[in-house]
């Protein structure tokens, strides 16, 4: 089988790889979708992000929907030619934190297509993927794109749940990238009577807009768009911080009303945060890193038509375009999510 391997920055390759057969528990899925993430795009840029580096060749990708095409011992609820989605959410189950109902943090999680543990944790772009039973959900009615964007719909929900109550609340959300435009239509769902994004990029902000985002800030136009809403000891209830960028951070802690959320999901490295405005406001810092049962719900919500991802993805290109499909989801000018197509 063909596979999407990453060896040093800008050194991606279409290889072979041998087919595994599903055991006890487990499927077997012929891949039809996967969309191309922040995460590997690092890996294919720079060959990593911060201290995570690449020590050896790695398979790439961990959003991404099949077909099942045939079943291990033991498997139930699941039957050859099901269109699924697989979360790459693989926690032991054993470790401390997932005895304490926090399997994102699990000691020895397997998420796919991460560099962080060597040897590497290979990934889930290629042509047969064996998973195990309890990482699918049936997507019917869903396309394979749209199954695929389960995974990074499902960070925005673990978001919107670290966030807490969100009923009638203002949101600012910074950094309208997937991620960014995928919490605007979470908070929404969750009840925000009223959501302002700012981007750098006008490009980014019409998704904003299409996604519903009542307000739109272009801060490379206007650098103290959120200025207006820091007087008054702030206007906003939560912030959903999705660039990584701390002039955002920054910028919508001052916006901020006494006793708000900050939501912290970009991973742009360490800040120099204005602790005197954190404390004196009394803010509540909450960092939000994955998801797990939340893969499910976003499913759901998909198949209910509570939440359209379909104007999210801007381009489809075949597994042989590969290399091509990486630089155009590198030029954010142009795309929102890139997904390659599989079969």
């Amino acid at each position: 089988m063909k596979a999407i391997v990453i060896h040093a920055p800008k050194d991606l390759r279409i290889e072979e790889r041998e087919a595994e057969a599903p055991g006890a528990g487990e499927v077997e899925i012929r891949l039809a979708a996967g969309g191309i993430c922040g995460s590997d795009l690092h890996y294919y840029a720079h060959g990593g992000f911060g201290a995570v580096r690449l020590k050896e060749p790695m398979i790439l990708g961990h959003e991404v929907s099949g077909h099942v095409t045939a079943l291990g011992d033991g498997v139930c609820g699941l039957a050859i030619g099901d269109l699924v989605a697989v979360s790459p959410s693989r926690p032991c189950g054993a470790c401390e934190y997932c005895h304490k109902g926090l399997p994102n943090h699990c000691f020895n999680m397997r998420f796919y297509g991460s560099a962080m543990p060597f040897p590497h944790i290979q990934g889930a772009f290629r042509e047969r993927l064996v998973a195990k039973a309890s990482q699918c959900v049936k997507a019917e009615g869903l396309s394979a794109g749209e199954a695929a964007m389960a995974e990074p719909l499902s960070v925005t929900l673990h978001a919107t749940r670290r966030a807490g109550e969100m009923l009638g609340k203002r949101v600012l959300v910074t950094g309208c990238g997937p991620i960014g435009t995928l919490s605007i239509l979470s908070a929404r769902r969750a009840g925000a009577s009223e959501i302002v994004a700012a981007d750098l990029s006008e490009r980014a902000l019409g998704f904003a807009r299409m996604v519903g985002a009542d307000r739109t800030i272009n801060l490379s136009e206007t650098s103290d768009g959120l200025v207006p809403f820091a007087a008054n000891k702030g206007y906003f209830d939560v912030l959903y911080e999705c660039s990584g960028a701390q002039p955002a951070l920054v910028a919508g802690i001052q916006a901020l009303r006494p006793r708000g959320v900050i939501v912290q999901l970009g991973l742009g490295g360490d800040m120099n945060l204005p602790m005197m405005a954190i404390t004196s406001k009394e803010l509540d810092l909450r960092g939000s890193f994955r998801f797990h049962e939340e893969f499910a719900t976003a499913i759901r919500l998909m198949q209910g038509g509570l939440i359209d991802v379909k104007p999210l993805i801007t381009h489809v290109l075949p597994l042989s375009d590969a290399p091509k499909a990486f630089e155009i989801a590198l030029d954010k000018g142009q795309s929102m999510k890139t997904q390659i197509a599989f079969g």
